[in-house]
């Protein structure tokens, strides 16, 4: 069993002057609960190299046990700072995949072709698709076999509308996730903001936001144990 876990290479708010990247709590809890089962995992970006990490995200998080397990796990460090290119990654060889969320990935990995040959790629092969908060996006342009988009009837989750209002950022960001997967058919729900959600459908594993994380996380582990 191995994970391949796709984060951002994106660290700008498109021309707004704001600061984004990984939403760290949403890459780094999936990533302790699978590496503490003995769970593998690939950690790739669009550009390879440094993950951009989201500084809001770290004031939230930096009074917690899970920030200062990070601080303290130089490995986990060094495999951030040395990401493998996403184009150099492929399904063979892993049983699932995860997009941790944060802002990033709504500029980037949803237009990266190769992501969604990936997608494409673990879905056709019965493997497992998963995607945190802002990064169900990543399946927003991913194509089925009969010309289909993948999301459309699919039950699944993700950042809503209310949550991006909230964080003030409806008028930054490039498209609203909640809509725009409602528009490509999707069968979206949400629960009040800020509280856990995760919905899976068949192989497909998707959260709400960052509270959604652990959960998700858990769900794939499960599934992969089966």
């Amino acid at each position: 069993m191995s994970v391949l876990i796709v984060l951002t290479s994106n660290d700008k708010m498109g021309d707004s002057g704001k600061a984004t990247g990984v939403w760290l709590e949403e890459f780094l809890a999936p990533y302790y609960i699978f590496t503490d089962r003995g769970i593998p995992v690939e950690l790739a970006t669009p550009k390879g190299g440094a993950v951009p990490v989201d500084p809001a995200s770290v004031a939230a998080l930096e009074e917690s046990a899970l920030y200062k397990r990070y601080k303290n796990d130089t490995k986990l460090q060094q495999l951030m700072q040395n990401t493998v290119v996403l184009k150099k990654t492929f399904a063979t060889g892993h049983d699932a995949i995860f997009y941790p969320g944060g802002h990033g990935p709504l500029w980037d990995l949803r237009y990266d072709e190769h992501s969604k040959k990936l997608i494409q790629d673990f879905w056709n092969n019965d493997k497992i698709v998963a995607a945190v908060c802002h990064a169900g996006c990543v399946l927003l342009d991913v194509i089925n076999q009969d010309g289909t988009a993948l999301v459309k009837d699919k039950k699944l989750t993700g950042f809503s509308n209310e949550e991006e209002i909230a964080v003030a950022c409806e008028g930054i960001v490039p498209y609203l996730l909640e809509t725009e997967l409602i528009n490509k058919g999707a069968q979206f729900s949400k629960a009040g903001n800020w509280e856990a959600h995760v919905v899976i459908d068949g192989r497909l594993i998707t959260g709400q936001n960052p509270a959604s994380s652990e959960k998700v996380a858990l769900a794939l582990v499960k599934m992969l144990k089966r």
